[in-house]
């Protein structure tokens, strides 16, 4: 079992790092984007991401910290902070979620 999680442990902080790696690839990632974006992919925008795109704005839009321009490195920066962000939350859910059902 100790191997197990050693190397899903190993596998998780090399996602992380190569995390930004999307920084090298043209356009946009699929699905993440904003209503601009999607009328001019598709023509309109559908009036439900119009009412639901106003509830919810991204801490960290871009994966970038506000007012840091275009530097790689800053960029990088934000795109593994995203992912350990990402990893301790979920992480912590799944944590959580499990003491709960294995205790019931």
């Amino acid at each position: 079992m100790d191997i197990i999680i050693r190397n899903l442990s190993i596998g998780l902080v090399l996602l992380i790092i190569f995390a930004p790696l999307g920084l090298l690839a043209a356009g946009t990632a699929y699905g993440e984007w904003g209503p601009d974006e999607l009328k001019d992919r598709i023509g309109f925008v559908p009036h439900g991401l119009k009412e639901l795109s106003e509830l919810w704005n991204a801490p960290m839009q871009d994966y970038s910290f506000p007012g840091s321009g275009d530097s790689r490195i800053v960029s990088s920066a934000g795109y593994i902070l995203s992912a350990l962000v990402g990893v301790i939350v979920g992480g912590s859910l799944l944590y959580f979620i499990g003491k709960k059902v294995v205790k019931n």
